[in-house]
C-alpha cells in the first residue's frame, strides 16, 4: 500500500521505513483518515469447553462470545486449552500483549492444579525444577499451597510459571504419573481472577489498567533475560 502511494502522513506521501505516531500525526489511506482504536482490557473467566480464539470455523463458542459489550476489536493474550478454565485477558494493546507473553519480561501465570493421587515431595521438587518432555526440559516453576485430600485421593496445589510450552501442565502431570483432574488459571501478571463467575467478563478496573501499564514499562532483570 505504501509502495502504491496509497498512504499519506500529514498530507504527504509516506515512504517505506518511516514511522508515525497515531496520537499526533494525520495518517490517511486512500484519502480516508485512520484513527487508532482506544485500548480496551477485558478480564474473562473462561469455562471448560470454550475456545481461546477469536473465531472458530465450526461455530463453537469462543472467549469473545463472553464479552458482548466490547466496542473495539480485542484479542486473547495467549491461549488456554479448551479443557482449561480461568482467567483470559482480551485487549487490542499489542505492546502489552508482547510484554505479557514474552518470558524475558517475567509476567507470571498462576494456576490452581487438581491432580490424581498423593504427590510426594520428590515429585513436587521435580515439577519445580523442570521435567523433561519430548520437546525439551520445562522451565523452573514455583509450587505452593499443596493440599492432599485422602477421601477423594487427589492433590491440589498452586503452580506459577513464567515460560510454558504447549499444554505443558497437562503433559507434565501425565509424565509424573498424576493426571490432571482440573486446571484453572487464577492470575496473569498483576491480574487476578478473584470471584468472577465462570462465563462472566468485566472491563479491567482503573487500578488494574495502571498495573498493566507498569508491566509494559518494567525492565526485565538480568536473570529474566537469561
Amino acid at each position: 500500500m505504501i509502495r502504491a502511494g496509497r498512504v499519506s502522513i500529514n498530507g504527504r506521501r509516506a515512504t517505506l521505513g518511516e514511522s508515525a505516531n497515531a496520537d499526533r500525526d494525520e495518517i490517511e489511506v486512500d484519502g480516508t483518515p485512520i484513527h487508532r482504536e482506544a485500548f480496551e482490557y477485558w478480564i474473562v473467566h473462561k469455562p471448560s469447553g470454550v475456545l481461546s480464539t477469536v473465531r472458530d470455523t465450526r461455530g463453537r463458542e469462543t472467549v469473545l462470545d463472553l464479552v458482548p459489550d466490547r466496542s473495539a476489536r480485542v484479542y486473547p493474550v495467549g491461549r488456554l486449552d479448551q479443557d482449561t478454565e480461568g482467567l483470559v485477558l482480551l485487549t487490542n494493546d499489542g505492546e502489552l500483549t508482547h510484554h505479557m507473553l514474552h518470558p524475558s519480561f517475567g509476567a507470571e501465570r498462576e494456576y490452581r492444579v487438581t491432580a490424581r493421587g498423593q504427590i510426594d515431595v520428590g515429585t513436587l521438587v521435580r515439577l519445580a525444577e523442570g521435567v523433561e518432555l519430548e520437546d525439551g526440559l520445562t522451565a523452573p516453576a514455583q509450587v505452593d499451597d499443596v493440599d492432599f485430600d485422602a477421601g477423594s485421593k487427589r492433590t491440589e496445589f498452586s503452580l506459577t510459571l513464567i515460560e510454558g510450552k504447549k499444554r505443558q501442565i497437562r503433559r507434565v502431570m501425565q509424565e509424573l504419573g498424576h493426571p490432571l483432574i482440573r486446571l484453572v488459571r487464577v492470575r496473569m501478571g498483576p491480574l487476578r481472577l478473584g470471584n468472577l463467575a465462570a462465563g462472566d467478563s468485566r472491563p479491567a478496573t482503573a487500578r488494574e489498567r495502571r498495573a498493566l501499564l507498569e508491566q509494559v514499562h518494567r525492565r526485565p532483570t538480568p536473570s529474566e533475560r537469561n
